[in-house]
């Protein structure tokens, strides 16, 4: 079993299966818990930390309550939390968190020749899923904890860059870099690899400008100059000292080589591939994906069809005459049929030979076939299965939306299509039903501060009870983009999912979460748009 706070709280079961924690309360009173780990935490600790302004008088009765949830979410068996006066206790074996799973990787990076200390740290980066405890940003007893924790990770990254300066790397690291100082302007030895970064792709200029901007912000900010070692690098840059050019530049490391072979291989840096399987629906899935590509920057489209020998050349006739109608528009596609003895292999194999970010695929009535299992188990980016026969209507884009993982990854492909459409994005969220619950209104007023952020999209709240009342919240939605969480192939789409693809009260999308690093999430673990919604923390405000 795994615990984990790098993001959204979440414990996984041994065999993969994300476990029911119950209420906000309840996942706060866990949190607390994991942070104290091996450290018995008294009642009335307990109690001041989850109500710190007013506790209610029935504080201990619902702690209890609480407890006694857990443990069996836990499984009574594991005896992971004890009941040890005057309080309690979470006993996890070694490795249990993400946390210590990071540890352990930024410890063996210490002291490891470049090329090993760059992956482990790159593996380390992959355990974040996200803003810490993202789910819990407005409990208190999280705060210190949350900006601890983003502190570390900036910590790690910078190590990383610092690694892959080392190895010769330059311009790949420049829009990474350009992000960073944005948001840290007055981190000095991230502005030193900015410095570093853009003198070895040849911007000389922008270096020194990268220089001066800082100086004048600590002059005025806070009355210093910038530390000695930025002060030796600008004279360094200024004289284009030889010993700034890296050892060897064969020696980058292979993510930034495959960056840059992706990025000369077309002349956009990103596209969505479609499954066409034939007929109307494919051209809703193909309109749908028109829209996403006509945005900025534009993606390309990949059409591919997978087709018996004897239909390859006609299916490849169509294909074409789709590429023409898209080049009409103004948009850049590429097209491939092909037999297949294993549709869903061929289809991640085709994902990850390729810049995709999206995979657009049809489902009939909600059924998860085996190729498409496969499919959501390997591809390397998102994947959005459109519902056959939903209905196709104006409206609004919405979003049932809970902070999972895969919630995420529904949330940006529903914010892409409001803004590519101009629909209204409304986020779904659960009303309280009990007293000393809070609704989810909180949690999507910070989902919708993010989306402003990154694309100026305001998103509605929507309160609905749980389960099949989302589809009653949605019956005046154009696009309903619901989340896909990692499922067993028994578990096929869950009762809610399959209730709503059988009767979809609007143009239905499940969206499942991939596995590509990009700017979108955490390093691998969100989704993989560029514009990215994992690049903001939700505590920043």
């Amino acid at each position: 079993m795994e615990f984990r706070i790098l993001g959204p709280l979440e414990v996984v079961a041994d065999d993969g299966t994300p476990l029911e924690l119950g209420s906000a309360r309840e996942r706060a009173l866990l949190a607390l818990l994991i942070l104290h780990a091996g450290e018995v935490l008294s009642v009335d600790r307990v109690i001041d930390r989850l109500w710190p302004s007013h506790a209610p008088a029935t504080a201990l009765k619902i702690v209890q309550i609480y407890v006694s949830h857990l443990r069996r979410a836990l499984g009574p068996g594991r005896d992971l939390l004890q009941t040890r006066e005057p309080g309690y206790l979470l006993r996890l074996p070694p490795g249990a968190t993400d946390v210590a799973r990071c540890e352990a990787l930024v410890a063996d990076a210490r002291g490891a020749e470049p090329t090993v200390r760059a992956t482990l740290l790159r593996e380390a980066l992959a355990l974040w899923r996200g803003a810490p405890l993202a789910d819990l940003t407005y409990e208190p007893f999280a705060s210190n904890e949350i900006a601890r924790l983003e502190e570390w990770r900036l910590s790690i990254l910078q190590e990383r860059i610092a690694a892959d300066i080392e190895l010769g790397g330059a311009g790949e690291l420049v829009p990474e870099l350009d992000e960073l100082v944005r948001e840290n302007p007055l981190l000095e030895r991230l502005r030193e690899q900015h410095m570093t970064a853009l003198y070895r792709a040849g911007r000389q200029a922008d270096a020194l400008a990268s220089y001066r901007e800082l100086r004048g912000m600590l002059n005025e900010e806070l009355g210093l100059e910038p530390q000695a070692t930025l002060r030796a690098l600008e004279g360094a840059i200024l004289r284009q000292d030889p010993e700034l050019q890296p050892r060897s530049r064969d020696e980058r490391p292979v993510v930034a080589a495959a960056a840059t072979a992706n990025a000369s291989a077309s002349a956009t840096s990103s596209a969505i591939l479609v499954v066409v399987r034939g007929g109307d629906d494919t051209r809703a899935s193909t309109d749908m994906a028109r829209e996403l590509a006509g945005g900025d920057p534009p993606r390309e489209l990949l059409l591919a069809r997978l087709v018996a020998a004897d239909e390859l050349g006609a299916a490849t006739r169509e294909l074409a005459g789709m590429r023409d109608e898209l080049a009409a528009g103004g948009l850049d596609a590429r097209v491939a049929a092909f037999t297949t003895l294993d549709a869903g292999a061929d289809l991640v194999r085709l994902a990850s030979n390729e810049p995709v970010e999206l995979i657009i695929a049809e489902i009939d009535a909600g059924a998860l076939d085996p190729a498409i299992l496969t499919l959501l188990d390997g591809a390397p980016c998102d994947v959005a299965l459109r519902v056959a026969g939903s209905p196709q209507r104006a409206g609004p884009v919405m979003v049932p939306f809970g902070a999972a993982r895969h919630d995420w990854a529904a949330l940006e492909l529903g914010a892409w299509l409001s803004r590519a459409s101009g629909s209204t994005l409304q986020l779904i969220g659960a009303v309280s039903e009990q007293p000393d619950e809070r609704d989810a209104s909180r949690l999507l007023a910070d989902a919708s501060l993010i989306l402003q952020r990154t694309t100026g999209v305001v998103a509605e709240p929507v309160l609905s009870r749980p389960g099949m009342a989302v589809a009653e919240a949605a019956r005046e939605a154009g696009t309903l983009v619901v989340g896909l969480a990692e499922q067993r192939p028994q578990d096929g789409l869950g009762q809610l999912r399959a209730a709503l693809a059988a009767q979809p009260p609007a143009r239905l999308l499940f969206v499942h979460r991939g596995a590509r690093p990009s700017g979108v999430a955490p390093e691998h673990q969100l989704s993989s748009f560029a514009w990215s919604i994992a690049r903001e923390r939700i505590d920043r405000r």
